[in-house]
């Protein structure tokens, strides 16, 4: 999620960010001073993040669950206060308008999703309450998060809650705290309150924790193999593609969704000719999220893939997710930007992918 957006920013948060010594552009914590060492410390160390690039709708109402169910691609049935969930939601061809990640409260369900999109999911969600008893609201401004990764992470954590979430996407409910806990090969958590509530719990872990950048985070959320869509890729992916199947945020069971029908036949017709890769590039240059790939030394080639997201390396370079062309993949060379491009270097996949959908 590298782009800023001009949709509501907790002011409060970000100047008691920027009282701390972060480094704020566009809205974005940038990092704390250093961030070359911050990026190293996320190998070697327990980090702690700001996480103001994604944004929060609250969705409260009678009527929320049946609502939310007609939307996603997730069995929204399946969540519960000590439960989260990956979810697409899709237009009527199946193609990727945000990917979120949702909660729930005894109350109200929340959608973390990417900041540059909220404005527009919000509106475009809000059309089809038409009679039902739901309110969508954007809490971005009342709400903040914050990231902790790294093998001390637990013990940190478990200084300020009770009861640690132990399983990907289990939640806690406590102090007046969500938190979260994500996939990735060290410990990771993500914390979301109230704004006093956060302050409180930030100079606490800032202690014994690296406070680093959005970058450092999103390095991370690449190495763990999670797709965030932002602005500039909307509408570019179907789920599978991102291997939102793989993740579980997709339930092939749940009924109807707009575009269910697309990625249901592409399941079970096990037709994917494309899927989602970690790769790393040797660049000076960040690529954009939604950047072409092609076929190495083509002539007039045709493009094989995307970038879903990218950030530079603790150990140079830069690693990102790109969705490519399997066939393409398994057999050919791929460069970034054009068929002479710098060349991409797949890695191991973060986890087991199948190539059927």
């Amino acid at each position: 999620m590298n782009n800023p957006t001009n949709n509501v920013v907790n002011r409060s948060w970000q100047n008691f960010l920027s009282d701390n010594g972060a480094e704020i552009q566009q809205d974005q914590v940038v990092s704390f001073g250093d961030p070359q060492q911050e990026h190293k410390a996320a190998l070697t160390t327990t980090i702690l993040a700001d996480l103001s690039p994604q944004g929060l709708i609250k969705v409260s109402g009678e009527d929320s669950l049946d609502f939310l169910q007609n939307q996603f691609s997730n069995d929204i049935r399946e969540i519960n206060p000590q439960l989260s969930q990956l979810n697409a939601w899709c237009n009527a061809k199946g193609r990727m308008l945000a990917s979120l990640r949702v909660f729930r409260t005894t109350d109200d369900y929340f959608l973390l999703l990417a900041r540059d999109l909220l404005e527009t999911t919000l509106k475009r969600l809000r059309m089809f309450v038409l009679r039902s008893k739901v309110m969508l609201e954007d809490v971005s401004n009342e709400w903040a998060g914050i990231g902790l990764a790294g093998t001390n992470a637990p013990v940190l954590l478990a200084r300020h809650i009770n009861h640690l979430p132990e399983k990907t996407n289990q939640v806690v409910h406590e102090n007046g705290l969500v938190v979260i806990r994500l996939t990735g090969a060290t410990p990771r958590f993500q914390i979301h309150a109230q704004t006093s509530a956060l302050n409180t719990l930030w100079q606490a872990l800032k202690t014994e924790a690296t406070p680093v950048g959005y970058p450092v985070w999103n390095w991370l959320e690449i190495q763990a193999g999670i797709p965030h869509i932002v602005a500039s890729t909307t509408e570019a992916f179907v789920p599978q593609m991102v291997n939102y199947s793989t993740l579980g945020g997709v339930s092939f069971t749940k009924g109807c969704y707009p575009g269910q029908e697309v990625v249901a036949r592409m399941h079970y017709l096990g037709k994917l000719k494309r899927r989602m890769y970690l790769a790393h590039v040797e660049t000076e240059t960040l690529p954009d999220a939604g950047e072409n790939l092609f076929p190495a030394g083509e002539n007039e080639a045709q493009s094989c893939g995307k970038v879903v997201q990218a950030e530079r390396s603790p150990e140079g370079g830069v690693d990102l997710l790109v969705v490519l062309q399997i066939a393409v993949a398994e057999t050919g060379d791929i460069c970034l930007g054009s068929e002479n491009g710098p060349p991409l270097q797949l890695q191991n996949d973060p986890y087991p992918v199948d190539n059927k959908a």
